[in-house]
């Protein structure tokens, strides 16, 4: 018998975290996300579980909602083994020493506020430190490849997948064998969408007695690709034509190669009027960098402009912000500028700066490219709030915004449906990793497309298979 318990990404977006238990067998975590947005404070709540009591965590691939608990997982006792990728491992690390930095910056912040008023001993410590991050290398790992079935123990065989989200992630399928009776339990992890420039599609798989699929845009399809690219190009070279600046929130990512990959592909085809692009971003600039290094997963035009440029993603246009006051001086510049900074949702970093200056012109334009979570400034943004509160300072926003979603890496409706219906053998299916409301119309759909139920996952709640 195998129980299955999601402690994240059930019935909201982010915080992946599911609990195997196997009947005579190890214990499985499948990724240990954060939390994001408007339900950020689960974060520092229990995980629901004993870390000392998980043997393996299997990472699908290293986004900050997949990977930024595992610190706080190894602090509280979890000394087993993980397995993934190599490639998933580098840029894991890069994300959680991010998420480590930010989370120390707000403590200092807020601890010299507290400070002032006497109140030193309420303040919170940060979820994990940098040394924490480090500590999570010191445990044994085995690094798969792709199609190539690993034993994790005696009947438990994990095979991972191209999923096509980004760089090295994966689909993952469990074979297990319990008193001689086999089946086949599989995460999807972040399946890609099949337009993207950078990334090869989703791998499809044969059988699944229990699929576990994300359904991030369950309720409804993106724009055709197409359409994404002339609108990105429309705003980009409007708003520059009119002296203007183009401000992108950028996941660091997937998202920020996607879209250095489009503005090179503008500058080769002379689409793209003067001007200035800014990279403001240490953490993308390490993944854009692990991206060349990794490229043989990569799309083949992105392997053409290695074998042509030695570089995938620079060009005469392109800058690197590498420290604060690389970051400072782009201020400086009235007009001219594309400003690509993280973080994605507008929760914090560069981008936050960029939005004080220039959120209040007219001139300029914001193009939201990725997804916004419930309760965050990006959300906000998105959903027309025009007075923001940003470093105490209020500001009024007259740029345009922009939101273009045929450039998600999550696949729409119809590619969840039609990579499930790739299935020779798909039995029960459930949906974690989305909002409740566009999980119960992504479960409508499947009833009426495949012809099958579907069942939505509660935290916490056990499902036997």
């Amino acid at each position: 018998m195998a129980i299955l318990q999601s402690y994240g990404a059930a019935q909201v977006v982010t915080g992946s975290c599911h609990l195997l238990t196997i009947e005579g067998g190890p214990t499985i975590l499948v990724d240990c996300g954060m939390f994001q947005g408007a339900v950020e404070e689960r974060n520092f709540d229990s995980f629901g579980f004993n870390p000392k009591e998980v043997d393996i965590l299997l990472i699908t691939h290293a986004h900050l909602d997949h990977v930024g608990r595992i610190p706080k997982l190894v602090k509280e006792g979890f000394g087993g083994r993980i397995v993934t990728l190599k490639s998933t491992m580098e840029l894991a690390e890069v994300v959680m020493l991010d998420s480590a930095h930010l989370m120390m910056e707000e403590y200092q912040t807020r601890y010299r506020k507290a400070k002032r008023r006497g109140a030193e001993a309420g303040v919170r410590q940060p979820l994990y430190t940098s040394d924490d991050v480090q500590v999570v290398y010191d445990l044994p790992m085995t690094f798969v490849e792709y199609d190539k079935p690993v034993k994790l123990a005696k009947g438990v065989v994990a095979t991972f997948r191209n999923a096509g989200h980004i760089l090295d992630s994966a689909t993952i399928e469990l074979d297990i064998e319990e008193k001689g009776a086999k089946k086949t339990i599989v995460f999807s992890g972040d399946l890609g969408n099949r337009n993207d420039m950078v990334m090869r599609n989703p791998e499809t798989v044969k059988k699944a007695d229990a699929l576990f699929i994300e359904s991030t845009y369950g309720d409804r399809d993106h724009k055709g690709i197409a359409e994404s690219v002339a609108e990105f190009k429309k705003v980009v070279t409007e708003t520059l034509l009119n002296r203007g600046n183009v401000l992108i929130p950028s996941f660091a990512i997937e998202r920020t190669q996607e879209i250095l990959c489009l503005l090179k592909r503008m500058y080769d085809d002379r689409e793209l009027p003067e001007c200035r692009i800014f990279l403001d971003s240490p953490m993308a600039i390490r993944a854009t960098k692990l991206y060349d290094s990794f490229h043989d997963e990569l799309s083949e035009e992105c392997n053409d402009y290695l074998k042509r440029d030695g570089s995938i993603f620079e060009f005469p246009c392109v800058e690197y912000a590498l420290d604060v006051q690389d970051s400072k001086k782009i201020n400086e510049i009235e007009s001219g500028c594309i400003i690509i900074a993280g973080s994605g949702m507008c929760t914090g970093g560069r981008i936050l700066h960029h939005f004080k200056h220039r959120l209040w012109n007219e001139r300029n334009a914001v193009l939201f490219v990725g997804y916004q979570a419930e309760g965050t400034l990006g959300r906000r943004i998105v959903n027309g709030e025009r007075h923001l509160h940003i470093y105490h300072e209020e500001v009024v926003v007259r740029a345009g915004v922009h939101t273009i979603n045929g450039f998600s890496a999550h696949a729409d409706q119809s590619e969840l449906i039609g990579w499930m219906q790739s299935f020779e053998r798909l039995e029960k299916v459930f949906l974690i990793h989305g909002e409740y409301d566009k999980q119960k119309i992504f479960k409508t759909a499947i009833a009426e497309r495949l012809k099958k139920k579907a069942h939505i996952v509660k935290w916490g709640e056990e499902i036997f298979l």
